[in-house]
């Protein structure tokens, strides 16, 4: 087992630092903090604990799972920048990972994944079904549910009312969310055309410049 591969998870999308350590599908070890800030500061020390924990290096691994939201823009940016910086200064894969692919992680068949947002919005995509859904964002009301047949899983924010509405099960994520993070890591890493990690912005960054008053310009100095 010793050769198998070591994927260290984490994530900072919402109110919390969590990580997981991973060796060829076994969990060696797992931390989850709730922190309403702080996550900048937090961060490398815990993926520090967890690795010390889990008696291995940096050196050891061999890919690094990050989340990658959607959620909370300023955590987002975090992990993704710290994952990036990681998998440069230790030549690794880095693989992003959506909150939708860690609800469905474990689940076969179809399963609409739905996150909580701000002001009882939700961000909502169905997975596993063969379409292929973009990730909606808004009140339940508003959003165009899928048809999924009745075996199929719904998982996450509102999911009785998402199940109602739809059709489907209510289920529980089979994971916590770092786990589930570095199992996809474990199935995604070896993809060649992989790309970097990125946030998955759904919505509007809720500080965002005015598309009314343009952008004041400096003059240029003279040297």
């Amino acid at each position: 087992m010793t050769d198998a591969p070591l994927v260290l998870a984490y994530d900072t999308s919402a109110p919390h630092c969590t990580a997981a350590l991973m060796r060829g599908g076994e969990l060696i070890t797992s931390r989850f903090e709730e922190m309403a800030r702080g996550q900048a500061e937090r961060l490398m020390p815990l993926l520090d604990e967890v690795l010390e924990e889990g008696g291995a290096s940096w050196q050891d691994l061999s890919a690094i799972g990050v989340g990658i939201g959607p959620g909370n823009f300023t955590g987002i940016r975090i992990s993704v920048a710290a994952a990036r910086g990681l998998a440069l200064g230790l030549d690794l894969p880095a693989v992003g990972v959506s909150q939708f692919q860690a609800l469905a992680c474990g689940y076969d068949g179809p399963v609409v994944c739905s996150v909580a947002a701000p002001r009882d919005r939700i961000y909502l995509q169905t997975l596993n079904d063969g379409t292929g859904s973009d990730p909606a964002f808004g009140l339940l009301d508003d959003l165009p549910l899928p048809h999924p047949k009745a075996e199929a899983a719904v998982i996450g924010a509102q999911a009785e009312a998402i199940a109602e509405r739809a059709g489907g099960r209510v289920l529980q994520p089979r994971y916590p969310l770092a786990e589930a993070i570095a199992r996809v890591t474990l199935q995604s890493m070896h993809n060649a055309s992989l790309p970097a990690p990125a946030p998955l912005y759904i919505r509007p960054a809720d500080a965002a410049p005015s598309k009314l008053t343009p952008p004041t310009i400096l003059p240029e100095t003279q040297p």
